[in-house]
């Protein structure tokens, strides 16, 4: 069985809405506008394009990210390798060519058949409402969070608000960095 990683940057009160200076979010570009810049904090990244043997996005994502991805040096392992796309309206002719093989994902039975095949985690980017309905379904494993010590208010969130029962999580690495930056991985005990 493959594992399912999130990985997120993630405000202290749970917003990832756009961390990069995505468009059309009041706080856009958060994580480089307010936190100074230490590249040891940001080491996880690397290791999960190096470990990660297949990356699974939500549309939102998909369309943000394939049309910047796959021409950055800094994400190039990532170019190469399967991608999953879970989505009800997504048609092969929206998919772009210079990416790798891409499949559409229509449910999230399909995401856990998939997680039932052979190969190495699936990374999950971004992927706000995606992130939510798969950790409602216990479909997560895993959680890189990169914690910026930040205030956010309205956004969106990784967890959703959903009344469920508790679901433990073991902390099994974490480090602080000067800029105030936590590197938290938990897995998701069952």
């Amino acid at each position: 069985m493959r594992t399912l990683i999130s990985t997120a940057f993630i405000s202290l009160d749970g917003v990832v809405e756009a961390p990069g200076g995505e468009p059309g979010y009041r706080n856009s570009g958060w994580t480089f506008k307010h936190a100074e810049f230490l590249p040891e904090a940001y080491e996880i990244k690397g290791r999960e394009q190096r470990e990660a043997a297949a990356m699974l996005l939500g549309r939102v994502s998909y369309e943000a990210f394939s049309p910047v991805w796959p021409a950055m040096e800094e994400f190039a392992e990532y170019k190469v390798m399967p991608k999953y796309v879970v989505s009800t309206t997504l048609t092969d002719d929206r998919l772009v060519s210079d990416w790798g093989d891409t499949t559409i994902l229509r449910s999230l039975d399909e995401v856990a058949a998939l997680k039932e095949t052979e190969g190495g985690p699936i990374i999950v980017h971004g992927s706000a409402t995606l992130n939510q309905a798969l950790s409602d379904a216990g479909l997560i494993d895993r959680y890189h969070l990169l914690v910026f010590p930040l205030l956010l208010g309205a956004g969106k969130r990784l967890f959703s608000t959903t009344d469920k029962d508790v679901q433990k999580l073991k902390l099994v690495e974490y480090e602080a960095y000067p800029n105030g930056l936590q590197k938290q991985v938990f897995d998701v005990v069952r």
